[in-house]
């Protein structure tokens, strides 16, 4: 049994991407397009690599969840538990403004796109000044919505928001989004790829044609009236930092962890944890094994953990699956 899962990410070109993810964290990207960096997947539409332990060096992260899952449950879930990986985790670089949105809930997703449905959350690591996101929406009924949608009246349909660095949003599946451009975030998520596009502010592909929209199914899956929910962060110091709960949902909980020298996190051994430095470096112990950090770096903390020390400058973004 070993103690931590180093990863890779797969990188994603986007028409609204640029370059953040070379410059604020050192990705090789693929292009100056380049939107997404999917740093904890076992998607099959993008697959992160095990770069540790080297006994697994160069594995998807599905291969070692199917063949492995004792590092991933305790002995008294594995008969019972999920074939599929329960999150993923991305940076998103939104040189310009993502479309307006929706996902569906699992009941939808799994009929119509065999796969989850995907509520979501969002760290806001970095916004240019008058960055906004789109989050809910004013329609009071199905037949107000669609009309709506329908004849273009999106400044008194959309819920605009500005943003700002250290913001954190909750995305249940339903809810009408959208990133704007200047933005920056770290979305945890339920391990799907399915998107219904409601509104793409006329933007063409690369071979000139507008880009599709999805408005029955968009029209069948956002909630209505709007429901947009929010948690309230609780911040608790520990020694050597601070560790903030970001929300507790029925998907996933998140926190936030700030190092100043020293400091530890407590883990509840019959689960794992998912890792991501969001700025600064230094070093994770856990047991025997240390390992360096540095921002944008993604990590697994198997089962069978109590607890890690981290050591440096840095902040990080820690979740767990609830499913």
């Amino acid at each position: 049994m070993f103690n931590i899962i180093k990863l890779l990410p797969s990188l994603h070109d986007k028409v609204w991407g640029g370059t953040l993810l070379r410059e604020e964290f050192g990705m090789e990207i693929p292009s100056d397009t380049t939107g997404e960096a999917w740093v904890i997947s076992a998607h099959p539409n993008g697959q992160s690599i095990v770069d540790f332990p080297n006994e697994y060096k160069g594995w998807t992260l599905d291969e070692l969840y199917q063949k492995h899952r004792e590092y991933f449950e305790s002995s008294s879930k594995i008969n019972t538990s999920t074939k599929k990986f329960p999150l993923l985790v991305k940076f998103l670089d939104a040189k310009g403004r993502l479309s307006v949105q929706v996902h569906p809930d699992d009941d939808y997703a799994l009929e119509h796109a065999s796969e989850l449905g995907k509520t979501e959350c969002w760290y806001v690591i970095s916004a240019k000044p008058g960055s906004e996101i789109v989050l809910g929406h004013n329609a009071r009924n199905q037949e107000e919505f669609e009309q709506w949608v329908s004849t273009g009246k999106w400044d008194k349909l959309l819920r605009r928001i500005p943003v700002k660095a250290g913001d954190f949003y909750y995305v249940a599946a339903g809810t009408i989004h959208g990133i704007g451009e200047g933005v920056c975030i770290l979305e945890i998520q339920q391990n799907s790829d399915t998107t219904y596009r409601v509104y793409d502010y006329e933007r063409l592909d690369s071979e000139g044609n507008l880009r599709e929209l999805h408005l029955a199914d968009a029209f069948a899956v956002t909630t209505i009236p709007d429901q947009n929910i929010q948690s309230q962060k609780h911040a608790v110091s520990i020694l050597g930092g601070e560790v903030t709960q970001l929300i507790e949902s029925e998907y996933f909980t998140v926190w936030k962890l700030q190092c100043c020298q020293t400091a530890r996190f407590s883990l509840n051994p019959i689960e794992f944890y998912l890792l991501t430095v969001i700025e600064g470096e230094g070093e994770i112990q856990v047991k025997e094994t240390t390992l360096s950090l540095k921002k944008g770096e993604a990590f697994i903390i198997p089962v069978g953990h109590r607890e890690f020390d981290v050591t440096g400058q840095l902040e990080m973004i820690i979740s767990k699956s609830n499913d």
